[in-house]
């Protein structure tokens, strides 16, 4: 009777052990962890820090680490090609990135795809079908709603600018397209000077400068960045005119908000960089998994006003981190 007692003990303790476990499986010795490269198109601008901590966080969670790699500017468009190639060449997980130009980005993205390293695009696709995922603002949709609310602000007449940022960039000129596509419902407003500030903020301040001489009149301005708005904000303070041109700008950089609390900009079309960077990074690590990856990832706008800034739900997304 006791042999029996300890042999049905021993068979026990056997099915304990070999049934499924309750703990989190322990990685397997001198397995290599994941690496993502996350590629914005520069260093200089809050909105890609942001971009950068929303990555961080999701490969946090995730366990994959984050290889954050860029330029100094938008317009380096070569040096984020060979940027992308020394992913490749690393042997990168995946590839998140935002491209600087649409069309010369195309042949490196479906080098990395051919390679078998999945790509995601944020902010700033490429003219391909080749990336899994495309996770941004409905840049369009967003700049009309920057129409609507700039025609409101001037009483729907009058002269009014646009100041784009880099020519060949798919989020500038998904901007200008909706910006122009607005501005169009409205009959009595015209749209008279569209200059590029090529995502320089000296720039934006001397084509701010220029349209105000060529085009006295103008009652408001779409500025379709971070950098066009900081630079046409400091050209529309430097000249008295704060409050009486109205300025509707992208994003919300520190300088931004400031410039809204004064009065000086009337509205801010905001992004969710936090979002793009997180649901980009989620997106490449689902990938690798052989997961279903959305085709489109609409990430939304909000429209800041000095009246809701300091709302709660506002000031979420404008401090997301």
């Amino acid at each position: 009777m006791f042999k029996k007692m300890l042999l049905l003990i021993v068979i026990s303790c056997i099915f304990v052990s070999c049934g499924p476990s309750q703990k989190a499986p322990t990685p397997e010795p001198g397995k290599k962890t994941l690496e993502i490269a996350v590629i914005p198109k520069s260093f200089s601008h809050q909105f890609w820090l942001t971009v950068k901590a929303g990555a961080e966080q999701a490969g946090k969670e995730l366990g994959v680490k984050i290889v954050w790699q860029g330029t100094a500017k938008e317009t380096e468009i070569e040096q984020q090609i060979n940027i992308v190639q020394d992913m490749i060449n690393r042997g990168v997980s995946a590839i998140v990135l935002a491209a600087s130009d649409a069309n010369a980005l195309i042949g490196i993205v479906e080098t990395a795809v051919n390679k078998g390293i999945p790509v995601i695009t944020i902010d700033s696709g490429v003219n391909s079908d080749k990336p899994m995922s495309f996770v941004a603002t409905d840049n369009v949709a967003g700049a009309k709603i920057a129409a609507q609310t700039l025609a409101k602000l001037i009483g729907e007449e009058g002269e009014v600018g646009l100041i784009p940022f880099v020519a060949g960039a798919a989020t500038s000129e998904m901007r200008e397209r909706g910006f122009k596509e607005g501005i169009s419902a409205y009959p009595n407003i015209k749209l008279v000077s569209t200059l590029y500030s090529d995502s320089n903020v000296a720039k934006a301040m001397d084509v701010t400068n220029d349209m105000l001489t060529s085009f006295p009149n103008i009652k408001g301005i779409f500025a379709a960045n971070e950098s066009s708005a900081v630079g046409c904000a400091q050209a529309i303070r430097s000249k008295g005119k704060a409050g009486q041109i109205k300025i509707v700008a992208f994003d919300a950089a520190e300088e931004e908000i400031q410039a809204l609390k004064e009065g000086v900009i009337q509205a801010l079309i905001v992004q969710n960089p936090f979002k793009m960077g997180y649901l980009g990074v989620k997106s490449a690590y689902d990938a690798i998994q052989g997961k279903p990856v959305e085709k489109r990832i609409d990430t939304g706008v909000t429209i800041v006003t000095p009246e809701n800034m300091n709302d709660p739900e506002i000031q979420k997304i404008l401090n997301p981190s």
